[in-house]
């Protein structure tokens, strides 16, 4: 309800910003080598960054609904990217908050279906970026991308004015700079339409507000300072593991909208360019909003929450996209700043274990709401911490399943290809970018070593997530390769 005179202090304001395709280390407060952020860096200052979050289905799709939902894989089950999947689930994010009396908006990408779904807010401007399965010469553009139709409506911009004008296909590693003004970016028109919101909104309750930009996600096209600004860094030369022979089956050389490839080194230099070029942007938008919500005067009565639902892997070990249980794709950012009372600790980094899951509880409990029954997600202002988590995804025609443990039991990340059993060991706190697989040698010991302890420790966990689920990979607490892969776990 509308807080009265007498009712004390106004609940917080909330503001959830989240990016697609962001790398869980690309952030300069985390030590990255190349990428700048100073403004984000500033709000992790502000705020608390969480080192060791992960979105535990790395497509948008799966991944967004864990968002929203605050569920785990086997409750949502999604397991992969599928579009024309009703959103039909009745508990949301949003719904949440404004069945508290919250106003409700989202600006940007929501990627539900059908694209008009609000899954509870109040009111969506819409733009998820170019979709294949939705964007048909038979469909009105306006009845499923609001930045489009605004683009065509500018001034200096006809009627068949178009984000694919510059002719780069949405998972494509080809870069160049945006061919129009800064100021008709997706990016930058996130931001206006947000703002343009927060002067509109009804100043009388609280509102949570969803900044959902679709970079830096390709296509590689940031504004042009953006992009040369990253052209000069040294020749880009991705990590690749001892490990990549599992790969040659799937490899694409030449394809530039290949999972599995490597490229040129001028490809690969204006692709880092392009990718890091995007963030660059977006931390100023980033800025930009900040600002405004200061200029609202509501800054200081507001918790602000930056993630990302997945990685980009960018070469590492010939691999590109996401979908992976490797750390470029399935590591995320993750920060939250709010008002000086204590609840988020300034300048914390957090090593916990966090998913997108844990965001919808975090957020109500930042609002002093409960959180919905039934949820797997739990609240990160809270001390709970999880030894380990699972996480999966349909991919190569199989799904890769995997488990990372907490620094408490290892810092381990265990992966077993279900096609034909494959399995990988990790030990990320020697090895964060996962150039040796430890799983051979630590199967053939039979010493008790860590490595093997290791493996037997996480194998059963996986075990232990897997069993009674319908799509049926263990069997007497073994792991059973060759099942059918499933994107939509069955009820």
């Amino acid at each position: 309800m509308p807080p009265s005179e007498n009712a004390g202090p106004a609940r917080p304001n909330v503001v959830l910003i989240c990016v697609d395709q962001w790398r869980g280390d690309a952030l300069s407060a985390s030590g990255h080598p190349v990428v700048r952020t100073p403004y984000l860096d500033r709000l992790a200052r502000r705020g608390t960054r969480f080192a060791n979050a992960y979105s535990s289905t790395p497509t948008c799709v799966p991944a967004r609904v864990a968002l929203m939902t605050g569920l785990s894989q086997t409750h949502h089950r999604r397991l992969g990217y599928q579009d024309g999947i009703p959103f039909d689930f009745p508990v949301t994010l949003a719904g949440e908050f404004g069945r508290h009396g919250y106003q409700t908006k989202c600006v940007g990408k929501l990627h539900v279906y059908p694209e008009r779904n609000r899954i509870g807010f109040d009111d969506v401007t819409l733009h998820d970026g170019y979709m294949h399965f939705a964007r048909r010469r038979d469909r009105a553009v306006d009845t499923y991308d609001d930045y489009l139709t605004w683009l065509r409506n500018q001034p200096d911009q006809s009627a068949a004015a178009d984000y694919f004008d510059n002719g780069l296909n949405c998972n494509s590693v080809v870069a160049r700079p945006w061919d129009k003004a800064e100021a008709l970016h997706p990016s930058t028109w996130t931001v206006t339409e947000s703002v343009n919101w927060l002067n509109r909104r009804d100043p009388t309750c609280p509102f949570f507000l969803f900044v959902s930009f679709h970079r830096p996600h390709p296509p590689l096209d940031p504004p042009g300072w953006a992009f040369e600004q990253y052209l000069s860094c040294p020749q880009y030369r991705p990590p690749v593991g001892d490990w990549t022979a599992l790969l040659e089956p799937f490899r694409a050389d030449g394809d530039a909208e290949a999972h599995v490839a490597r490229y040129d080194d001028a490809t690969l230099q204006r692709a880092r360019a392009g990718y890091y070029g995007h963030m660059s942007h977006i931390d100023q938008q980033v800025n930009r909003l900040v600002e405004s919500l200061h200029e609202a005067g509501v800054g200081e009565n507001t918790y602000i929450a930056f993630t990302s639902d997945h990685g980009e892997m960018l070469g590492e070990h010939d691999l590109w996209r996401k979908g992976y249980p490797y750390e470029g794709s399935a590591h995320i950012p993750l920060l939250l700043a709010g008002p000086r009372d204590g609840r988020v600790p300034a300048g914390a980094v957090d090593e916990r274990i966090a998913e997108l899951r844990d965001i919808m509880p975090t957020l109500l409990d930042c609002a002093g709401l409960p959180a919905p029954k039934g949820i797997d997600g739990a609240s990160l202002l809270g001390g709970r911490a999880r030894p380990y988590l699972h996480g999966e995804h349909t991919m190569f025609d199989q799904t890769l399943q995997w488990i990372v443990s907490d620094a408490e039991h290892g810092n381990w990340k265990y992966v077993w290809w279900s096609a034909d059993g494959t399995e990988q060991l990790f030990d990320l706190a020697a090895d964060p970018h996962e150039l040796h697989d430890l799983a051979g040698a630590a199967g053939a010991d039979g010493t008790g070593s860590r490595a093997a302890a290791a493996l037997r420790r996480h194998r059963g966990w996986l075990v232990d997530c897997l069993s009674g689920r319908a799509d049926r990979h263990v069997y007497r607490r073994r792991l059973v390769p060759g099942r059918e892969a499933l994107t939509l776990l069955p009820e």
